[in-house]
């Protein structure tokens, strides 16, 4: 890659870390996850598993939803990845190819982008006599209206789709699969391990389907799907796991 092509990705990586910490920032203090994110970002968690159910049952497509539906969003604070992040950024912008660096530019937007989306939810949440308490479909798809931004909404789901395609086009290369085996201990010594570790396991989960098109195609459709009938304010049957909000726990555990 030519030097203003790579100092130009080295920039945009530059400004997603920035992006990311100013979003972490908002969702979390004092090294706890603020509790209206997590009412939030747990209910959101439990639609998922209900939505894709069958993938997260599927022997073949089970890990990779477990890692969309846990690494790439979940009730969970995601500060030490991000940080090891911040912290590698020197080394990956001078010694990673342009695709790879290209894909975690991409999965970093996804990352801003959703916490920039979530942030937006708690403050309609956050207000009047139901800010606590179990999150219902309703508050939730009022809170979703409220916020007005269908475009960002596709454009997250769309890079997820992105995101996805750009791993599974990588982890089958053997010998960039064996590095990345290889530099767990390594990493881990040089305080990196957080970093590493949701790689690894992208890599793996990925790797294991042989072949990702159906997976990333159905939960792309699926997600379009939820979207749409939220905004056409269509009854949460069609799109809400059954009693949503009541207490009730996913029978399909993500952890």
């Amino acid at each position: 890659m030519r030097g203003s092509a790579r100092s130009e990705l080295a920039e945009r990586v530059a400004a997603l870390i920035k992006r990311c910490r100013a979003g972490r920032q908002k969702l979390v203090a004092d090294g706890e996850l603020r509790p209206e994110f997590r009412r939030l970002a747990k209910w959101q968690a439990d639609r998922l598993c209900w939505t894709h159910r069958d993938l997260l049952a599927s022997e073949r497509f089970g890990p990779a939803a477990r890692f969309f539906f846990t690494d790439l969003y979940g009730d969970r604070d995601y500060s030490p990845r991000d940080e090891d992040m911040e912290r590698v950024y020197p080394v990956m912008v001078r010694m990673m190819p342009k695709g790879a660096l290209e894909s975690v530019a991409r999965g970093m937007e996804v990352h801003a982008l959703t916490q920039e989306l979530d942030f937006l939810m708690i403050q309609h949440l956050s207000e009047g006599p139901e800010a606590t308490g179990p999150l219902t479909p309703e508050q939730y798809a009022d809170a979703y209206r409220c916020c007005d931004n269908g475009p960002d909404r596709e454009h997250q789901i769309m890079l997820i789709s992105q995101v996805g395609r750009a791993l599974d086009s990588v982890v089958h290369h053997r010998l960039v699969y064996n590095t990345v085996l290889l530099a767990r201990g390594p990493a881990h010594m040089a305080g990196f391990g957080a970093l590493h570790d949701f790689i690894e396991r992208g890599f793996v989960a990925f790797r294991h389907m042989h072949g990702a098109d159906e997976f990333i195609d159905t939960i792309e459709r699926r997600e379009l799907a939820v979207m749409r009938a939220i905004l056409n304010e269509e009854p949460a049957s069609t799109w809400a796991f059954p009693e949503a909000g009541a207490g009730r726990k996913s029978q399909i555990s993500l952890w």
